[in-house]
């Protein structure tokens, strides 16, 4: 996992000002990563306010991100089925953000996890959760 900090593997993670820093797991599968979020020029509009999807790139990239730190060597998250992504605040491209995302549920062909971008102080900007189908290496998906 440690050849996919920085951009995850994704140049474009990279191309918005994101980075994934650190990961691990807590308990038997609840994985997470964390990382920073510096917003560049590609990643705002024209009033220096980071587009929706920008967000939604990102947090869905941390959600993977932990589901694959939690899994067994071989399994991997294949596709994300489902996410949903709710901006609280407009963020700037002054700022630099947190990143953070975590498992909040394993099954045996679909991960649950969330994700958020906070301030260094903890005030929230947006949310995300999303449902992640699964590939496992022994018994197929």
């Amino acid at each position: 996992m440690d050849r996919w900090l920085g951009d995850g593997g994704m140049p474009i993670i990279g191309q918005v000002g994101g980075s994934l820093e650190s990961y691990g797991v807590d308990g038997e599968d609840l994985g997470w990563v964390e990382g920073s979020f510096s917003p560049t020029e590609l990643a705002c509009n024209p009033g220096g306010i980071v587009q929706a999807g920008v967000h939604s790139l990102l947090l869905d990239a941390c959600i993977n991100f932990a589901i694959n730190a939690a899994l067994p060597r071989g399994d991997r998250a294949r596709a994300t089925l489902e996410l949903k992504t709710e901006t609280m605040r407009a963020a700037s491209q002054d700022t630099i953000y947190r990143l953070r995302g975590e498992v909040v549920r394993m099954a045996k062909q679909v991960a649950y996890g969330e994700a958020t971008v906070r301030t260094a102080e903890g005030e929230l900007y947006t949310r995300a959760t999303g449902t992640f189908l699964l590939h496992r290496a022994e018994g197929g998906s």
